[in-house]
């Protein structure tokens, strides 16, 4: 088995997991020409699997299905994803190849959102990042809230393969909210030496994300410490911890 990001447009991975003899399946492609890219050294796609709507998760389709007209199409239930072959639902399974994924209902960032989860990865799309996590576009703080409650609930050693190039940037906050947290120095370091070696920092584990990930440790002490600073009183409830920590991120600077 091999997982392999490809890199696209500034900051996205499409990702690929792939057997001994290339076939493979391809996640959120929101352009063709990585992927053709890699299929010109033996990269045969078996089927794409989408995680939600925008565009530079589904961009490529179109292209990729004029080279492989039979290839499946997976997706969420969203009329917006007007290429899918095949729509699925939270509980479902998704068969590809030698590998068996549960389809989990994580919506927060768009509100049909889904993350694919076997093999022991995580293709998680925009809910959750390596120390952040999405932008809160069509849903709400509860739902995102439960979202990366639900994911944070798989198990320790789960890779996660989100799609974008985001880790130093989401270093920078997730300092300013527990600088004293030792994980988060050495995720930040681990990270800083992957991206001047050229290599992605991705994936990361759900271990190191609980560990290190703000946004995963809302009920952390230091945490609700910070927050408590910022808005001059203690948040009322997790939900209010999780919109205010989001909130604070929405407008960062480094």
């Amino acid at each position: 088995m091999r997982l392999h990001p490809l890199p696209a447009f500034a900051d996205n991975y499409i990702w690929t997991l792939a057997d001994a003899r290339g076939a493979a399946l391809v996640v959120d492609p929101g352009e063709a020409a990585p992927v053709l890219a890699a299929a010109e050294r033996g990269l045969r796609p078996l089927a794409i699997l989408l995680t939600h709507h925008h565009p530079d998760h589904i961009g490529g389709v179109p292209a990729l299905l004029a080279r492989w007209p039979q290839l499946p199409v997976i997706a969420p239930d969203d009329a917006r994803i007007t290429h899918a072959t095949r729509t699925v639902q939270d509980g479902e399974h998704v068969a590809v190849g030698e590998w068996r994924f549960e389809v989990l209902a994580v919506p927060g960032h768009t509100r049909s959102h889904i993350a694919f989860h076997g093999a022991g990865l995580l293709f998680c799309g925009d809910t959750l990042f390596s120390l952040g996590c999405g932008r809160l576009f069509e849903g709400t703080p509860e739902q995102m809230l439960a979202s990366l409650d639900r994911l944070a609930a798989l198990p320790a050693q789960t890779r996660v393969c989100c799609g974008h190039e985001y880790t130093l940037a989401n270093a920078a906050f997730a300092r300013s909210v527990e600088p004293d947290n030792p994980a988060l120095r050495a995720r930040t370091a681990q990270a800083r030496a992957q991206r001047e070696a050229g290599q992605p920092t991705l994936p990361s584990t759900l271990g190191d994300e609980r560990a290190a990930n703000p946004f995963l440790r809302v009920d952390a002490p230091a945490v609700r410490a910070a927050l408590a600073a910022r808005l001059g009183q203690a948040p009322r409830d997790r939900v209010e911890a999780f919109a205010e920590l989001r909130r604070w991120k929405d407008g960062f600077r480094a």
